[in-house]
C-alpha cells in the first residue's frame, strides 16, 4: 500500500491535548496498516499546539509533510475567543483559581474603542501557566510548584481584531440586560488574526485591563492555521473511521497544501534528479525560466513534490527535500 504523505486537519475537541491528537492519528494509521515499522515507520507531528481547553484547527502532518511543521508553526493563526469580564484567573482561562475581581463591566462601544490599541505590533507578557521554558523548565511546572517567575515581554503582531457581534448579541440577549450597546457586558466574543507566539489568554487579560476591569478566556477556538481552515477540518469521529477501514485519501490533504503561499515550478526529470541528490541548479538552465525569487515548491510530473527550494542570485538550492 502506498505510504500516505500529507495533512490531516483535525477539528480538535475540547480537553484533548495536541500530543494526544497526534497519538490518535498514529493509532488510526496503525490500525489501518499504514503506519509502518522500524525505519519505514511514518513520522507524525502537529503544526501548532492548541491548549486542551481550546478547540478548532489542528494541522497534523504525516510522512514527508512533517518536514513542513516548522513553517506551519511560524504561520499566522485566526481565533475566535470570548472574554468573561469581572474575574481574572491564575491561568487566564476557566481552569484556574480566581486571582482578581472587578465590578466594572464595559459597554460594546468601550470595547470597540479599545481594540485599535491591540492591533498591529504589540508587546505582551505570556501567561505564567504556559509551555515557555525558563532556565530549562516549563513555566507552568514552576507556577504549579509555587515558584515565582518573571515572564518577559515579547513582541507579537495582531493583524486583525474585531468584535464578533452575531455571537456576542446571541449570548447577551440570554442574560438580564436587553441592550448590548449601552449596558455593561458580562462577556464579549472577538475575532483575531495573529502572528506566531501570540498568547490569546494574555491578549484577553490586557484588553480587559485596558477597559478598567479584569477578565479571562471562557472560549477559545482556532478557525485558521496557515492555509488551513475549519472547512477542511474533520472531527475525531471521522478520524477514527480511518482505523476502521475508511480510505485515508478521503481525509488526507496533499503535502503541497501546506505551501499554497509560495509558487510552484515543474522540473525536468534530470533537474529533479539533481535536486534529490542535493545538487544545485542554475536558473538559466530551467526550462521556461520561471523568474522566481526566494522560496518555491519544486515539482516533477505536473505537481509531484521534489523539494522546497530557494532561488538566490540565480542558483537554486534545496531547503527541504521530499522522499515521496
Amino acid at each position: 500500500m502506498t505510504k500516505p504523505h500529507g495533512w490531516i486537519i483535525l477539528d480538535k475537541p475540547l480537553e484533548l491535548g495536541s500530543t494526544q491528537a497526534v497519538g490518535a492519528v498514529k493509532r488510526n494509521l496503525r490500525e489501518a496498516g499504514l503506519l509502518g515499522k522500524g525505519k519505514d515507520k511514518l513520522k507524525v507531528g502537529h503544526g501548532g499546539t492548541l491548549d486542551p481547553l481550546a478547540t478548532g484547527v489542528l494541522p497534523i502532518a504525516i510522512g514527508e509533510a512533517t518536514k513542513l511543521c516548522g513553517r506551519m508553526l511560524d504561520a499566522s493563526k485566526m481565533y475566535e475567543f470570548t472574554i468573561g469580564f469581572g474575574t481574572e484567573t491564575e491561568t487566564l482561562d476557566i481552569e484556574g483559581a480566581v486571582s482578581e475581581t472587578s465590578d466594572h463591566r464595559p459597554t460594546l462601544a468601550e470595547v470597540e474603542a479599545v481594540l485599535p490599541q491591540f492591533t498591529g505590533p504589540i508587546e505582551q507578557i505570556p501567561p505564567k501557566y504556559s509551555a515557555l521554558k525558563i532556565d530549562g523548565k516549563r513555566a507552568y511546572d514552576l507556577a504549579r510548584a509555587g515558584v515565582e517567575v518573571e515572564m518577559k515581554l515579547r513582541a507579537v503582531t495582531i493583524y486583525g481584531l474585531s468584535v464578533r457581534l452575531e455571537r456576542s448579541r446571541e449570548t447577551f440577549v440570554q442574560g438580564v440586560s436587553t441592550s448590548l450597546d449601552t449596558n455593561g457586558l458580562s462577556e464579549i466574543t472577538l475575532r483575531a488574526t495573529v502572528s506566531k507566539g501570540t498568547y490569546i489568554r494574555s491578549l484577553a487579560r490586557d484588553i480587559a485591563r485596558a477597559l478598567r476591569t479584569v477578565g479571562h478566556v471562557t472560549m477559545l477556538r482556532r478557525t485558521k492555521a496557515g492555509p488551513f481552515t475549519l472547512k477542511q477540518a474533520i472531527s475525531l469521529d471521522k478520524l477514527n473511521e480511518i482505523g476502521k477501514g475508511a480510505d485515508i485519501t478521503d481525509y488526507l490533504l496533499p503535502l503541497e497544501a501546506g505551501l499554497d503561499d509560495i509558487p510552484a515550478f515543474d522540473l525536468t526529470p534530470d533537474q529533479a534528479k539533481l535536486l534529490r541528490q542535493g545538487m544545485t541548479l542554475d536558473e538559466r538552465e530551467m526550462i521556461g525560466n520561471p523568474a522566481l525569487n526566494g522560496l518555491f515548491l519544486a515539482t516533477e510530473n505536473q505537481g509531484s513534490p521534489v523539494a522546497l527550494a530557494e532561488l538566490v542570485d540565480g542558483t537554486v538550492k534545496v531547503v527541504r527535500g521530499f522522499n515521496m
